[in-house]
């Protein structure tokens, strides 16, 4: 199967750092060339599933090519997760995603390609500059927003929204990498919380479904790290960051205003309490905050577990009682 689309060029693909003009690291002697009709000149990052390269087309536009870690000798699981991701990036239409060009995933080198966008990361920027300005930051938080929302009308979930997926090319900031997002109703591939243990929501690190709401609260934690400089957990080990995450209030340190106020609803435990990225979008654009959502308890799953066991017993009882 080979995919394509006829989209602008300029977007990025699921790179861990900045895009730039040149490659971090020139091509190594196992790295290949060539892929389709790209020709490849230098490495942008590698990750647990592939290698992203810096690539031409054949009109001498930038692009960026992720191909799968392994060729031929990928596991089918590997292979099955690059093919969805492909997939599901293709579905996602907006002028604020990173969308897919070209995708070529039978082969013995299976590749996505995707357009180019030229700019550093919104985790490098606040690293190297320190936290956004007013201005850019409202404009950086309606047009993830709406990147957001254009990924949920296509029925996706992300799962991984952080600073280091929100891209600040020339034409705005852009969010990319759907390597680990999938349909809400899809059965999982891999067990146990995926994700960012700092932007994971509480649901996602209790294993419990996983929707939209779980990437609201990832918008609402990378809106905080960009007007902070900090994360709103804390940082330390994943285990002490997830526990503060589950338990702990959020630290929205110095944030005023409307955007301070959606924050702290998109940061609730309670995934039915949260904003929609549609209302996310509408409030940043109107200057007013939607109405909030009534507040249905949240019972966590060892409470429920707690609750079963409870009514065993006491049907149970019921039951011994009528049979004496």
């Amino acid at each position: 199967m080979r995919q394509s689309s006829s989209v602008p060029r300029r977007v990025g693909v699921s790179v861990p750092h900045a895009q730039t003009q040149r490659p971090d690291t020139p091509l190594g002697p196992d790295d290949p060339s060539r892929l389709g009709g790209y020709r490849l000149l230098g490495r942008l990052g590698e990750g647990g599933q592939g290698v992203v390269y810096l690539g031409r087309d054949e009109d001498g536009e930038l692009v960026t090519v992720k191909l799968l870690r392994g060729g031929t000798a990928a596991t089918e699981r590997a292979r099955s997760r690059f093919i969805k991701e492909a997939d599901l990036a293709l579905r996602v239409s907006g002028r604020h995603t990173a969308r897919v060009l070209d995708a070529d995933v039978t082969g013995d080198r299976p590749y996505i390609v995707s357009e180019f966008v030229e700019g550093p990361s919104l985790q490098h920027v606040v690293e190297d500059t320190g936290p956004l300005p007013a201005p850019r930051l409202r404009k950086v938080a309606l047009r993830t927003a709406g990147a957001l929302a254009a990924i949920h009308r296509a029925g996706i979930v992300h799962r991984d929204f952080k600073p280091g997926n929100v891209l600040l090319g020339p034409d705005g900031a852009k969010v990319i990498d759907f390597g680990i997002a999938r349909t809400p109703d899809a059965t999982p591939i891999t067990t146990g919380p995926v994700g960012t243990p700092g932007y994971m929501a509480p649901e996602q690190i209790e294993d419990e479904p996983v929707g939209p709401p779980a990437d609201v609260f990832a918008w609402g934690a990378t809106m905080v790290y960009a007007a902070t400089g900090r994360p709103p957990f804390g940082t330390g080990s994943s285990a002490a960051v997830m526990r503060r995450v589950t338990s702990s209030r959020p630290d929205l340190g110095d944030m005023q205003g409307q955007l301070r106020e959606l924050v702290a609803r998109c940061l609730d435990k309670n995934p039915a309490a949260r904003p929609t990225g549609p209302q996310l979008v509408r409030a940043l654009r109107d200057g007013q905050s939607p109405a909030p959502k009534p507040k249905p308890k949240r019972i966590p799953r060892y409470r429920w577990r707690m609750m079963v066991a409870l009514a065993a017993v006491v049907a149970a009882g019921f039951l011994m009682g009528v049979l004496l």
